[in-house]
């Protein structure tokens, strides 16, 4: 998955649309197609997923079923063909580029199975980029930081690089950089691939902590064992959601 590059919170959004309160994710009738030369090619076929707030769903598939398009969907960082998607309210399917990145950066706390951070830039700030991009004051943005490193145990890691963290380590601050902006929505891809076996069990202890905190999240992941511990699996083989 590709580094998301984000812009200024400042971008408006479409308004809102009507949906229940409970309800976070809702899809119809989805689809994503790629035209490669003569070929038409149905990454996702008729998609329909509803996900509630305070969900932990993971996303399962083999290679090719069309897991990653629909996880660059629901993170705004595609769109739809055809089809309905609304996030929090918000009618995706309608955005230009800058209203998905606004939307990006409010709305979605991305972590990765590479983690994704700055070298020789210490776990604060690499956390702060998020608020960095959303134009905050310095002082409020350092208290949001550490407060993220907090939550995820990292309190006395602020000021080390990368180079002096381990790889759960690692991933916690890319955790807590997801979490610094409060979203709506923490989507990780493959949270665990690069990690050992108890360095992984680690990362999975904190997402059930945030999960019964209250926090959405949707991990996508080609391992049983991993997505059986979130509360739902979704399965989708050949762009469809299967049962």
């Amino acid at each position: 998955m590709e580094t998301v590059t984000t812009q200024p919170a400042t971008l408006t959004v479409p308004p809102m649309v009507v949906s229940p309160a409970t309800t976070l994710i809702e899809m119809h009738e989805l689809t994503r197609v790629y035209e490669l030369g003569p070929q038409t090619i149905y990454a996702l076929s008729g998609v329909n997923l509803m996900v509630n707030r305070g969900e932990y769903v993971a996303i399962m598939g083999p290679s090719g079923s069309g897991k990653s398009t629909l996880m660059n969907i629901i993170g705004c960082l595609d769109t739809p063909t055809s089809g309905k998607y609304l996030l929090d309210g918000i009618a995706v399917e309608t955005m230009n580029e800058d209203q998905l990145a606004a939307v990006r950066n409010k709305k979605i706390g991305f972590i990765f199975q590479t983690f994704n951070l700055l070298a020789r830039t210490s776990a604060l700030q690499n956390v702060e980029l998020p608020l960095i991009y959303a134009r905050m004051p310095r002082a409020q943005r350092r208290e949001l930081a550490e407060e993220a490193l907090a939550a995820v145990g990292l309190r006395d890691r602020m000021d080390h690089q990368p180079n002096e963290l381990s790889g759960g380590q690692r991933q916690r601050v890319a955790i807590a950089r997801a979490l610094v902006n409060k979203p709506s929505l923490l989507l990780a891809d493959e949270p665990t691939g690069n990690l050992d076996s108890q360095t992984g069990r680690e990362i999975l202890d904190l997402f059930r902590e945030l999960s019964d905190r209250g926090n959405s999240i949707i991990m996508v992941t080609h391992e049983e064992d991993v997505a059986h511990e979130a509360q739902r699996s979704i399965h989708i083989r050949d762009g469809k959601i299967v049962v």
